[in-house]
C-alpha cells in the first residue's frame, strides 16, 4: 500500500520524533471510551451470567478470529507483547514489540481474540473499561499492559475467579504498565468486576515488591454493574472472600504513594485511592444511565460523581436488553442529542468535536458512538457443555446501526472478511472484502439523514436478530445432542451456524450500502422497485428555526427592480 513506501515512511520518522510523547499521553488518557456491564446470573432472565464491552477507541484493530486450544511442551516460553489491540495505521507510528517472555503452561484454552480478548471456550467472558486512575500508579518499567494480559489469563483460567488470580499474579510478578483498567469477568456462576493498576514509577523488576495493585468485587447475585471509564469499587472487604479479592498490597502500595493515610480515619476505598480521577461527568453519567434504564424507580441524580456499586434491575434482563443498552443514546432525557438544532434537521445524535475557546472538546457522551470498533454482549450459561453454553453476540462498529451476530465460543474459525481491513485515508483501504467496513459504510451514509435512513437500517437489521434468537433454542437443542454422540461433529455444527449467520448478516449490510446509496440521492429519495421519487424535505421546526430561504425574499414594502437597473431592494 502506498502509506507504506520509503518517502512516507521517512515523514512518519520525522513527525514520531515530534509528536511521540503527545502521542502517547493522548492515547493513556483518552477515557471517553469504552462502556462496560457485569450481570450476574440471578439478574437475567434465563439464569445467564452477561458482561459487555464497546471498543470505542476509534484506533484498534478490528480484525476478530478464533484462536485455538493447544498442548505445549516442557520448556516452552509464551512471548508478551504490546500494542496488539491497536489497528495497522497506528503500527506505522507504533509497532507491535515484545516486552518479555513467561513459562508456558502445558495447555491453553481456545478463545475469541479481536483488540481485546472476550470469551473462552470455557465461558469465561470479559469486558473492558479504562479507568486512568492515580497519575502516581503508572509505570513504564514492567512486562504486561492490559490487553495482553487479560489475553493469557483467558489462555488459562476456567472460572472467573480463576482468570482474575491469574491475571493479578502475572501483575504482580512480572510488572503492569497501562493505566488503570477495569475488567467484568464472568463464568456461568458468577460475574465480578476487576480493577487493576501499575504499582508506581519507581517500580522495577528487581524491585522486590510487586509489579501491580488489584482488587476485585463480586457483583451480588440479582443484580447489575456498570463501568464507563471511571473505578467502581469503593471500600473492600477482605475477610469476606466470596465476595472480594485484592493484591496482598492494597493498602500499604497506596500508603506508600500518598494516596491515603491509615491514621486519618478516612476510609479506605479504590475509586477514591488508585482510581481517583478527574474525567468528565460523562463518564458516571452512562452509570446513571444504565441504571435509568434497568432500574427508573430509583430515580438518581444524573450529576452524581460515585453511584451504588450496582443495583436490582426491575424486571430480569435478556441479551435483547442488554443490546438496546449497547444502542443507547440518552433517548427521551434531558441529554439527548437528536433533540434541537444540535441535532440537525433529521435527529443524529453523534457530534463531532469542538476546538472551541470555552467550550468541551465533546458534547454529551452517549453509550453508543459512531467510532465503535465493535461492541459484544457475552453470555455464559449453566447445565449444557461449556463451549456450547457460551457465546457472544457481536456487533461491528456504531453498535444503534450495527446487527449482533451470535459467535458460539465453540467456534473454530469465523469468516474470512472478519480478518480484513484497516482504516486510513489512502485510495485502496476501503475495502467490499472487509466485514467491518459494511457496517462502516452503513452508519456514516446514514449520518445524512439519520432518523430517515434508522428505519431503512432496522427494516435489514431487527428481522435477522430476531431470527437468531428464535432459532437459538433450537440450534443448541440440535449442539447438545450431536455433542453427546460426537463433540468434534458438534464443533463442526456451531461452527458452520456462526459462520452462516455472519456471512449472511455482512450480505445483508452491503446490499443495505448499496440500497441507501440509490435510494437517497441528492435530493430525491427513490422507491424500491418503481419510478417513483420524492424530494427530500426539512421538517417545519428546522426551518422555521433557522429562517429557511430569507435571503431568497423581497422585503414587504421595496419594489422590484429590473436587472438593467442594477439595484438591490432599499437603493
Amino acid at each position: 500500500m502506498r502509506f507504506k513506501r520509503l518517502s512516507l515512511a521517512i515523514t512518519i520518522i520525522t513527525v514520531i520524533t515530534m509528536l511521540s510523547a503527545f502521542m502517547v499521553y493522548a492515547v493513556e488518557e483518552e477515557t471517553d471510551a469504552c462502556t462496560c456491564l457485569s450481570v450476574s446470573p440471578g439478574a437475567s432472565a434465563d439464569g445467564s451470567a452477561m458482561c459487555t464491552h464497546t471498543d470505542d477507541s476509534g484506533s484498534d484493530t478490528f480484525h476478530l478470529s478464533m484462536v485455538p486450544a493447544k498442548d505445549w511442551g516442557p520448556g516452552t516460553m509464551r512471548p508478551i507483547l504490546n500494542y496488539t489491540d491497536r489497528g495497522a495505521l497506528y503500527h506505522v507510528l507504533k509497532p507491535i514489540y515484545q516486552t518479555g517472555e513467561i513459562p508456558q503452561v502445558a495447555h491453553t484454552y481456545a478463545y475469541t481474540n479481536s483488540s481485546y480478548t472476550f470469551q473462552n471456550e470455557m465461558g469465561v467472558g470479559t469486558g473492558e473499561s479504562t479507568v486512568g486512575g492515580a497519575s502516581e500508579c503508572r509505570n513504564t518499567n514492567g512486562m504486561f499492559e492490559q490487553t495482553e494480559l487479560t489475553r493469557v489469563g483467558l489462555e488459562r483460567g476456567a472460572t472467573a475467579r480463576e482468570v482474575i488470580k491469574i491475571m493479578g499474579e502475572l501483575g504482580e510478578k512480572y510488572g503492569y504498565i497501562s493505566s488503570g483498567e477495569m475488567r467484568a469477568v464472568i463464568d456461568k456462576d458468577e460475574a465480578w468486576v476487576f480493577e487493576f493498576y501499575g504499582p508506581g514509577t519507581l517500580w522495577t523488576p528487581d524491585s522486590g515488591k510487586q509489579g501491580m495493585v488489584w482488587a476485585a468485587q463480586r457483583v451480588p447475585d440479582g443484580e447489575i454493574a456498570a463501568c464507563a471509564n471511571k473505578s467502581i469499587i469503593g471500600a473492600i472487604d477482605l475477610d469476606d472472600t466470596e465476595n472480594f479479592m485484592a493484591s496482598s498490597n492494597i493498602y500499604s502500595l497506596a500508603e506508600e504513594l500518598g494516596l491515603w493515610d491509615p491514621n486519618s480515619g478516612i476510609e479506605f476505598k479504590v475509586y477514591d485511592t488508585y482510581g481517583k480521577s478527574s474525567y468528565a461527568y460523562t463518564c458516571p453519567r452512562r452509570v446513571w444511565r444504565v441504571f435509568d434504564l434497568v432500574a427508573p424507580s430509583l430515580d438518581f441524580n444524573p450529576w452524581i460523581w460515585h453511584y451504588p456499586f450496582s443495583v436490582k434491575p426491575e424486571e430480569l434482563l435478556k441479551v435483547q436488553d442488554i443490546i438496546a443498552i449497547n444502542r443507547d443514546t440518552y433517548e427521551g432525557t434531558e441529554f439527548d442529542l437528536s433533540q434541537g438544532l444540535q441535532g440537525g434537521p433529521f435527529g443524529n445524535p453523534n457530534l463531532y468535536r469542538s476546538n472551541t475557546e470555552g467550550y468541551p472538546a465533546r458534547a454529551e457522551r452517549n453509550i453508543a458512538v459512531t467510532r465503535t470498533n465493535w461492541s459484544t454482549v457475552v453470555v455464559a450459561r449453566k447445565d449444557m457443555p461449556s463451549w456450547i453454553g457460551s457465546l457472544t453476540w457481536f456487533g461491528y462498529d456504531n453498535p444503534t446501526t450495527s446487527c449482533y451476530i451470535p459467535i458460539y465460543s465453540g467456534s473454530t474459525e469465523l469468516p474470512k472478511s472478519f480478518a480484513t481491513g484497516m482504516r486510513g485515508g489512502d485510495y485502496d483501504v476501503f475495502s467490499r472484502e472487509s466485514a467491518w467496513w459494511a457496517f462502516n459504510v452503513v452508519s456514516n451514509y446514514a449520518a445524512l439523514m439519520w432518523n430517515v435512513m434508522l428505519e431503512d437500517i432496522k427494516a435489514v437489521r431487527d428481522p435477522l436478530e430476531a431470527e437468531f434468537f428464535t432459532l437459538q433454542p433450537v440450534i443448541e437443542k440440535t449442539a447438545i445432542e450431536l455433542y453427546e454422540k460426537d463433540p468434534k461433529l458438534a464443533r463442526t455444527f456451531i461452527t458452520n451456524y456462526t459462520n452462516n449467520c455472519a456471512n449472511r448478516v455482512v450480505d445483508a449490510y452491503w446490499k443495505l450500502a448499496n440500497q441507501l446509496f440509490g435510494r437517497y440521492c441528492d435530493e430525491d429519495i427513490y422507491a424500491d422497485d418503481v419510478y417513483e421519487t420524492k424530494k427530500i424535505l426539512y421538517p417545519d421546526w428546522w426551518v422555521k428555526e433557522i429562517d429557511f430561504g430569507r435571503s431568497t425574499i423581497i422585503p414587504e414594502g421595496y419594489p422590484w427592480y429590473t436587472i438593467d437597473q442594477q439595484k438591490a431592494p432599499g437603493e
